[in-house]
């Protein structure tokens, strides 16, 4: 498809000028809210029922794990079915578990019980990021608008993290443990109908290649694996940071502040993604991201060591910045890396991975805190970290965009549809990206916009 916009002055004003963007943007606002209140929904609720913070973090694994799980079958079939087809019995399903949760937590039932119903609680998770996300790159194709749109949607993401958090917290202490995962499963519900609601901006339907045959996964993309291994190393962050920051300001007698030390994080996030779209990148961006990265792992460093308020306050602030630009630019790469055909598949695929290292550090983080004391808990952000980016420094080259990949059919290459082959076109002099071409050198003829 080509591009809605003209490709001139790339910025937030030109992006939210795209024609149809505003059908999309508010409902995906607020269908995406309930995201950032689960988990931590969940762990104050099983928290409060149990007064363990492993349990609360095991079970609010089990539901990371499984929206992790099947997180990328549900974009598998929004590509092929439409996301109307998918969302709408996800978000009945969703409530439902919501629902039965709370029960169950509430009546002390064994934790075996809570198991079973996060499982289906996390399956069902509504992906509207990664929705919103495929509808950005059916609109503006090769524009080079679509960096813009990925630091856009990070700021979008990240202010329901500053949002979600406090208010789930909130209610939790204020109200009722209940009332977080309430108030979840009732934004759930009537977000997640309205953005289903809005047909006309859904992108276009991709059950088969020309030649008949079935879309192959956008996991058999090499570097669609190795945005995996990073972004489950950000998950990890979010996970460690979430137990952690409840059990610290628990164990000081503060739980109150929880939710304003999280927001304080996430508004770090934020700032650094507003800040991200305004800037014409000069650096391709698979440096970009190993950057980003390098500076993520350093900044979690000190976390652990930390014991006065203000200070991780201060600390959280820094990490949060240091994340944005990661996920930025793991986003920006899937355009240039994925066809159509597969895009809101891959676009699941890293946020359940990023769901995924959540919900493995919640656990890692819960049992630290609960064996060794709150701080213990920060030790696995920093860990998280520096894993991933080891994977990303040893797998490097497969962040290379090509001109073609193993899931592109014929239809994808001929097609003007193909995001791939117009940005490959538009920054080559329309010559394919040849495989001997300095990878900075391709990376920049993506990613990088021209203010």
């Amino acid at each position: 498809m080509a591009s809605a916009v003209k490709d001139t002055r790339p910025g937030y004003g030109q992006l939210l000028r795209t024609p149809g963007a505003w059908t999309f943007l508010l409902p995906g606002f607020l269908a995406r809210q309930p995201f950032a209140m689960l988990t931590i929904g969940i762990v104050l609720l099983v928290e409060s029922t149990t007064g363990s913070y492993g349990a609360a973090g095991t079970v609010s694994a089990a539901t990371g794990v499984s929206m992790a799980l099947f997180a990328p079958q549900s974009g598998k079939l929004a590509d092929r079915f439409g996301q109307r087809a998918v969302l709408i019995p996800g978000v009945l399903v969703h409530v439902a578990g919501v629902a039965a949760l709370i029960t169950l937590a509430l009546a002390h039932a064994p934790l075996w019980a809570l198991f079973a119903v996060a499982v289906p609680t996390g399956a069902s998770t509504p992906q509207v990021g990664p929705m919103v996300r495929a509808r950005w790159a059916a609109r503006l194709g090769g524009s080079p608008l679509m960096p813009t749109a990925a630091a856009f949607e990070s700021v979008t993401d990240e202010f329901t993290f500053v949002v979600g958090p406090v208010l789930a917290t909130a209610l939790c202490t204020g109200i009722h443990p209940a009332a977080g995962l309430i108030a979840e499963a009732a934004l759930t519900l009537a977000g997640g109908l309205l953005f289903a609601s809005q047909r006309r901006s859904q992108p276009p339907v991709h059950r088969a290649q020309a030649d008949g045959r079935p879309r192959a996964s956008a996991l058999s993309v090499p570097g669609v694996r190795v945005l995996i291994a990073a972004f489950l190393g950000i998950g990890a962050v979010f996970g460690g940071m979430q137990v952690s920051l409840t059990a610290f300001t628990q164990d000081i007698g503060q739980p109150g502040i929880n939710g304003v030390l999280y927001g304080i994080f996430a508004s770090g996030n934020m700032l650094a993604g507003i800040a991200c779209g305004t800037i014409a990148w000069k650096v391709g961006p698979r440096r970009r991201l190993l950057v980003a990265y390098g500076l993520l792992a350093l900044a979690t460093t000190p976390l652990w060591t930390v014991t006065a308020v203000p200070l991780l306050g201060a600390v959280g602030l820094i990490v949060g910045l240091c994340i944005a630009p990661a996920l930025i630019t793991g986003y920006t790469l899937v355009e240039s890396l994925v066809p159509a055909g597969a895009r809101t598949e891959a676009f699941t695929w890293l946020t359940g991975a990023v769901a995924l290292g959540q919900a493995a550090a919640a656990t890692a983080s819960g049992q630290l805190a609960d064996r060794f004391g709150p701080n213990s808990g920060f030790l696995v952000p920093l860990a998280g970290t520096v894993l991933a980016l080891a994977v990303l420094l040893t797998l490097r080259a497969h962040l290379v965009p090509r001109s073609s990949t193993k899931i592109v059919g014929a239809a994808d290459r001929a097609g003007a549809g193909s995001a791939t082959d117009s940005v490959a076109g538009s920054s080559s002099g329309g010559r394919e990206q040849e495989p001997n071409e300095a990878p900075d050198e391709a990376a920049e003829s993506v990613g990088s916009v021209t203010v």
